[in-house]
């Protein structure tokens, strides 16, 4: 297995409030054309993207059609999320930890189990893909507004 971890990113929202957007999948449309290091948008790099709640698929550059699924919640720190349709074996998970009661830090991991060859053709591109969704997920959590209701 190798394994791909964002950075540790800050969050300037309470970790139940981003636990709880992040955990319907179906929010992270909020994601897909956040303007990132200048000209570059996230979704150059995602393409195709469908999500519902418990689901988000997409296309990634050189790699092709990849979903995941959420298997597991564990209530404002850990949302657990599993492969499917993909064409490796991978799982991966999203950890919060509050600093404060108006911010926390999130760090996303994927564990894929990838032959050598799309390693050697992809692993550049999911090193900056998971960072590129990680800072994705910050700029459109510290966008929201804090009189939102938690769900």
């Amino acid at each position: 297995m190798t394994t791909y971890e964002s950075e540790i990113k800050t969050i300037a929202q309470p970790q139940e409030l981003v636990f709880n957007t992040l955990s319907d999948l179906s929010n992270l449309k909020k994601v897909q054309n956040i303007d990132l290091e200048g000209n570059q948008k996230a979704a150059q790099y995602f393409k195709d993207i469908t999500f519902d709640s418990d689901s988000v698929s997409f296309s990634f550059a050189g790699i092709g059609q990849v979903g995941f699924r959420i298997i597991k919640r564990e209530p404002f720190k850990t949302i657990k999320l599993q492969a499917e349709n993909s064409p490796v074996g991978a799982y991966g998970w999203i950890q919060l930890l509050p600093i404060s009661d108006n911010s926390c830090k999130m760090k996303i991991t994927i564990k894929a189990k990838l032959p050598m060859m799309i390693k050697m053709m992809a692993d550049s591109k999911l090193k900056k893909g998971i960072n590129t969704i990680a800072d994705a997920i910050v700029e459109a959590m510290n966008d929201l507004q804090t009189d939102l209701p938690n769900p």
